[in-house]
């Protein structure tokens, strides 16, 4: 048969260990066979962004602006112990984090929901979905160690030149320090965003921080949420029979625990990060949920929620047998070619890509499924296939 045509390229970023060798797989056997795929390429393995000093990281963000859609595999961000492995320059930031950063917007991440992976929670019969600020907070903080006694200071230089200081701790003994910072047009951005996403999808949106504690930096967020939903979408949220509601996140974390699910629940970039592995590993597995960076100005970044999967990896060096789960990997490719096609007015590339996402689910609701499925689905003698066979189930149903 002819193969579906593209026509605008997507920005492909490769990855690292265990999905990169999954990824690989997916495009053989799940995507050149039925489309004349058209990318852009950017290998953002360690070993290159080391060899580039992280400039690739750069490029593919760049482009992703130019296209408006990208996808992305997992990638490493490295601590001390993965700059000896693999010989590094120097600790690269979180490729996650620069892309973010360059792109601003929002991460919104919901599980795959599946018949006979049932919550550990057993009241939640609809999906949660996360929606992360992707800017600033803790990745994109500063940080010192304070060696001994001394007095830490935030300070504040106008561009008047007048100062403003106000003490963080004033040190007896050694310790440590970190400042970090928002912007006040990236949380308008989040808030927008998530409003926009709420009103596309008919569903309830959650918010919380923690503002009783941080009276001025968690307190913004709450302002400006409130600020923006008044001026702006409080009419649409009640035409559409939806809502917003504020709480802590303290309280949010018990109301989650005792919901049905089917809201999004809007958090602070760390929050967003916790959170949502979470919520994946509770309606089943983290190999389970999808990701989406949407940015204010309408370009799109799909990926999986979960990472390198490195113990696989190290198996798979060694010639051993892996059962590697690939959904989400595969729903970030699903993803990327559906926006594409809606951009493009590509019925045909929308509709491939709805296929190959029921072609995945009938494989795992008809009992083959990789083994972190497998020890928790409810199917009776459910077959567990490699890594491999997997991939290649799924491309039969396709």
């Amino acid at each position: 048969m002819d193969k579906i045509k593209m026509t605008t390229p997507i920005v492909e970023m490769d990855g690292d260990e265990m999905t990169r060798i999954l990824w690989q797989m997916i495009k053989d056997d799940l995507l050149l066979p039925y489309i004349d795929l058209k990318t852009e390429y950017y290998d953002l393995g360690l070993e290159y962004r080391d060899e580039t000093n992280d400039q690739v990281t750069i490029d593919s963000a760049n482009a992703t602006k130019k296209y408006g859609v990208a996808v992305k595999c997992a990638t490493i961000t490295p601590n001390a112990a993965r700059v000896e492995e693999y010989h590094l320059k120097e600790m690269w930031k979180s490729p996650n984090g620069t892309i973010r950063a360059i792109l601003d917007g929002t991460v919104f991440r919901a599980p795959i929901v599946v018949k006979g992976i049932e919550p550990c929670v057993k009241n939640w019969k609809k999906p949660i979905t996360i929606a992360r600020h992707a800017y600033g907070d803790v990745y994109k903080g500063s940080e010192m160690k304070i060696p001994g006694p001394g007095k830490v200071e935030l300070v504040y230089t106008a561009a008047d030149g007048a100062e403003s200081r106000e003490l963080v701790h004033d040190f007896t003994c050694p310790g440590i320090v970190q400042g970090m910072h928002n912007i006040n047009q990236s949380i308008e951005s989040f808030a927008r965003s998530c409003f926009n996403y709420a009103l596309d999808t008919k569903q309830d949106l959650w918010f919380a921080t923690k503002d009783t504690i941080s009276k001025k930096y968690d307190h913004t967020f709450k302002d400006i949420f409130q600020e923006i939903f008044d001026r702006e979408y409080a009419g649409k949220f009640e035409a559409a029979g939806i809502t917003y509601f504020y709480t802590l996140i303290d309280d949010a974390v018990a109301r989650v625990m005792k919901s049905e699910g089917g809201y999004i629940w809007a958090c602070k970039n760390y929050d967003g990060d916790v959170m949502s592995d979470m919520i994946s590993s509770a309606f089943g597995s983290l190999a389970m949920m999808t990701s989406v960076l949407v940015s204010p100005d309408g370009n799109y970044e799909y990926e999986a929620a979960h990472g390198t999967v490195q113990r696989h990896y190290y198996k798979h060096l060694k010639g051993e047998e892996t059962s590697t789960n690939s959904v989400a990997t595969i729903f970030a490719w699903t993803g990327a070619l559906r926006k594409r096609g809606e951009l493009d007015g590509n019925k045909e590339l929308m509709e491939f890509a709805d296929k190959l996402e029921k072609a995945t689910i009938d494989t795992i609701e008809g009992g083959e499924m990789t083994k972190d499925l497998a020890l928790i689905t409810t199917i009776p003698n459910p077959v567990v296939l490699n890594s491999g066979d997997f991939i290649r189930a799924i491309a039969k149903r396709l």
